[in-house]
């Protein structure tokens, strides 16, 4: 029952990753010159002459020089990016010119070099010159999407329900992402994408809750890792449909497509066992764990009724001395705060966000000096995220989530001290610390999903990770601006992730170990985890909440050899 409520969840992880990255080859500018007001009859650059257009683009190494076109009129002009010059009194064809020139703008349109891609969004709105940074936007625009989605849908799946919004969000994917072809104009195509990264993220976000809160603690560390694993082959799968198709629009269907499977079948996922218990809903939660009784085969399915009977007494007592505010009592972001323990425990958690997708980016952004082919290059970046997230499951099973997550980032702060001491001549060693670098800091990028969902209880987990994937959103938002600062100086990116990381690593040491520990239900409890005695309400006694869901945790994981 679990693996196919896993690999059902996971499979749409793959269309976020396609979605995050799809704006690479669909938003790409192309060789672009200003249109001309005719016919052509000869093309001229430098000592190279040819009959049309098309047949230069390969020599047109440099967008500061320009092409030389004759027309059928006999007219004679020079064709720069943002800019025409129409030679006067000029009657031979040559590159050179000391003569008068008239300059025009650009009301002609462009011409754009499609050798490589027949349509991208850039040419579909002339996107260049003095619109060049609308182009721009594009991507900022999705990553605010993003951002906003991630608490959004978090917290509604922590008020209304996992399955609510993975059934809302996985449909609005494939609406959005289909919708996104047929728009009419850049406005209304940035507008859909916003919505489209919105649900994406909010997917996403939700996904990692749902998966941790139905695999137990023996497999759950793989489980949760290998979503980031699914997101890594969608971005592959980018590659590879971008090299295959090079019209945008078509190239954005060919990717929504990958949703419609999940679409189809979202409606079968039941709501977790952990969020019926935590809404006090125990006959749905019943029902949920026969169902899973019946596909595991498990002959005596474990009552609910009686593994929190006491917690049910406590909670009735509760509700009759606080006026049942304990009950009704609605969750945000303030309750990260609550206490100390807890707000010191979320600070920790939002830096580790931060400084992963900051450096994660950091590091990404300088193996694309690697050259070569792009559609190669990508999928490669994509590829190498899977040893790393290997390695990562394998520490946090064998040395724990905190015992893991600090010499990756003590590592990875050590990697870009390392890369300022390498000459810049030898190249070959500065591409391998980098991708050092990005394997060292992905390990911790990767597991702090699952770690946060384990540092808080079921009341907020969906909020507390929808929170820490807004710290890493902003990360990814400063990342580009911490790149420019390469004209400050050099080593500048490398500096500040350094610092961050080893900050990061650091504070890290005063998290709790959640390895081999079952999920927390409720704030009291995950105070306790941190070995405080202090209460974030007060109300509600955790004293069994916690060993009941471990009893349905290990439940889950049970199969036919229960019946011995």
């Amino acid at each position: 029952f679990q693996a196919f409520v896993y690999f059902a969840s996971v499979f749409q992880a793959m269309s976020c990753g396609i979605h995050y990255l799809a704006s690479v080859f669909m938003a790409v500018t192309p060789n672009f010159v200003c249109g001309i007001p005719g016919n052509v009859s000869s093309v001229l650059f430098y000592n190279s002459s040819e009959s049309s257009l098309e047949d230069i683009w390969t020599l047109w190494t440099s967008t500061e020089n320009y092409i030389i076109v004759q027309l059928e009129n006999g007219e004679i002009w020079e064709l720069n990016q943002c800019s025409r010059s129409k030679r006067e009194m000029s009657l031979d064809l040559a590159y050179e010119y000391k003569g008068n020139k008239s300059v025009f703008s650009c009301s002609d349109g462009f011409l754009y070099d499609d050798t490589k891609w027949k349509s991208t969004v850039v040419t579909q709105w002339d996107l260049v010159c003095d619109r060049e940074w609308l182009a721009k936007l594009i991507q900022p625009t999705f990553m605010l999407g993003v951002l906003i989605g991630a608490v959004i849908f978090g917290d509604i799946a922590d008020r209304l329900g996992r399955r609510r919004v993975i059934w809302f969000t996985s449909a609005s994917q494939f609406v959005f992402g289909i919708a996104v072809a047929f728009t009419f104009d850049y406005y209304s195509f940035v507008i859909v994408r916003f919505l489209l990264a919105m649900v994406s993220s909010g997917y996403l976000v939700v996904a990692f809750v749902y998966v941790t809160e139905f695999v137990g603690i023996k497999a759950r560390t793989w489980a949760s890792m290998h979503v980031h694993a699914f997101f890594a082959v969608g971005v592959m799968i980018v590659a590879l449909v971008g090299f295959l198709v090079r019209t945008w629009w078509v190239y954005q269907i060919c990717l929504s497509i990958a949703t419609l499977p999940f679409v189809l079948c979202c409606w079968m996922l039941p709501e977790t066992p952990f969020w019926l218990l935590s809404e006090e809903r125990y006959e749905d939660a019943q029902k949920v764990i026969n169902i899973m009784a019946r596909w595991n085969k498990v002959s005596t399915p474990c009552k609910v009724s009686e593994l929190c009977s006491v917690q049910q007494d406590d909670l009735v007592g509760g509700r009759m001395g606080d006026n049942d505010t304990s009950s009704t009592k609605k969750h945000n972001i303030l309750d990260l705060f609550c206490n100390w323990h807890i707000a010191r425990r979320t600070i920790t958690v939002w830096l580790i966000w931060f400084t992963g997708s900051l450096g994660y980016y950091v590091f990404s952004l300088s193996s694309v000096s690697l050259g070569g082919n792009e559609y190669l290059n990508l999928f490669l970046i994509g590829a190498v995220e899977l040893p790393c997230y290997i390695i990562a499951c394998i520490g946090m099973d064998k040395l724990g989530r905190r015992n893991t997550l600090i010499p990756f980032l003590i590592l990875s702060a050590l990697i870009c001290v390392l890369i300022m001491f390498i000459p810049q001549d030898f190249n070959t060693f500065i591409i391998l610390a980098n991708m050092a670098g990005k394997f060292s800091i992905g390990v911790a990028f990767g597991l702090i999903y699952l770690y946060t969902a384990e540092l808080y209880p079921t009341i907020v987990r969906s909020l507390a990770v929808g929170s820490g994937s807004m710290m890493c959103r902003v990360g990814s938002v400063v990342a580009p601006f911490c790149v420019y600062l390469r004209s400050v100086w050099i080593f500048m990116p490398l500096l500040l992730v350094g610092i961050m990381a080893l900050l990061s690593g650091i504070l890290t040491i005063m998290l709790p170990e959640t390895l081999g520990k079952p999920l927390t239900n409720t704030l009291v409890e995950a105070t306790e985890m941190g070995r405080s005695k202090k209460s974030c309400s007060g109300k509600t006694s955790p004293a069994h909440s916690g060993v009941a869901l471990e009893k349905i945790e290990m439940f889950g994981q049970e199969t036919v050899s229960t019946e011995k």
